[in-house]
């Protein structure tokens, strides 16, 4: 038990030291892209019309603390990231924890949901190609999946909206329905949001279901023809015993080790699908901070959150696997 809490740590301090070297390169890039804070403000307020001067662009400076040396403003920076706080939008000038509040959350729902709608198609069905020796549903299940890599999720968001948009009249844009935007959470909003969502949902979980397909059924065409399933079957144990018990069990270990790399490029997908969908969500968020206004804070911090989900992610996913997995458990505990 001692040396399983070892390893638990051990990975907490890893995660914490992960999560620290991020910050440091966030905090590095907002740096390098040319002006500063005090100057993109003062030329957003120019471009209003506003007469600004190089005092005034010293003195904006010396009140964001732009002033003092690098080191000391990133570990300020780090130590109010793992607080949660991140200061002011550099342009918005509202408080970025506020202005991202339920967006990140929303966000983080939808490329969690897509996650979970993807594996629980992905493992039955790579389990059956893998497994099955008829010809036709071996095609079909990797033209179906081929499709789902080879057409992008941006291109499918457009001909679902297309055909949403003919048939019923409604585009399908937005997570919530006019009435309800600005309204507060209750049962009628929540039942408005899920009657949305499930789009993004099924959109983003498009080519993360045929990715993991081709995953699952490699892993498990690697596992059947093992030495260990062989000695099992010959011992009696076949059908769906032999699958599960055996090939199967060892071949979900690595898709449950790559569950926070699947994360991160599920929501890589998402601005371009909130973009598309007009969703108001941190994927919109960051699109307009990075590619619209340039506001590297309110950037930095979406970055720093989805870091920080899949950071949390990966520890969660090494303590799961350590615990049921024969081969890590028996490495950690000798």
């Amino acid at each position: 038990m001692a040396k399983f809490a070892h390893f638990v740590v051990l990975r907490a301090l890893l995660a914490f030291f992960t999560l620290v070297v991020v910050s440091f390169i966030v905090f590095s890039l907002m740096e390098l892209v040319p002006g500063d804070c005090a100057e993109r403000y003062v030329a957003f307020k120019n471009s209003a019309g506003a007469a600004i001067s190089i005092e005034d662009i010293e003195v904006e400076r010396v009140r964001l603390g732009l002033d003092r040396p690098y080191i000391e403003r990133w570990g300020k920076w780090i130590f109010n990231a793992f607080q949660g706080e991140f200061g002011d939008s550099c342009i918005l000038r509202l408080n970025i924890s506020q202005l991202l509040g339920q967006k990140f959350w929303l966000s983080l729902g939808i490329c969690l949901s897509a996650l979970a709608l993807a594996y629980a198609i992905a493992i039955p069905v790579g389990i059956i190609a893998a497994t099955s020796r008829n010809p036709y549903l071996n095609n079909g299940l990797r033209l179906v999946s081929y499709m789902g890599l080879a057409l992008p999720n941006f291109l499918l968001a457009l001909m679902i909206m297309l055909f949403s948009t003919v048939m019923f009249g409604d585009s399908l844009t937005g997570l919530f329905s006019k009435e309800f935007r600005d309204a507060p959470w209750d049962y009628a909003r929540v039942m408005d949001f899920l009657s949305r969502a499930w789009l993004p949902v099924f959109i983003l979980g498009w080519s993360a279901t045929a990715f993991a397909i081709q995953t699952v059924r490699a892993l498990m065409s690697d596992e059947i023809g093992k030495l260990y399933v062989t000695a099992a079957a010959a011992r009696g144990v076949t059908g769906r015993k032999l699958l599960m018990r055996y090939p199967a069990r060892h071949a979900l270990s690595p898709i449950i080790n790559s569950l926070g790399f699947d994360l991160n490029r599920i929501f890589n997908e998402l601005p371009i699908v909130a973009l598309i969908l007009t969703l108001t969500e941190a994927g919109s968020l960051l699109i307009e901070a990075l590619a619209r206004s340039n506001d590297q804070q309110l950037a930095g911090a979406i970055i720093f959150f989805l870091t920080a989900s899949i950071v949390t992610i990966n520890f969660i996913t090494d303590i799961i696997l350590a615990l049921t997995d024969p081969r890590i458990r028996s490495s950690i505990l000798g």
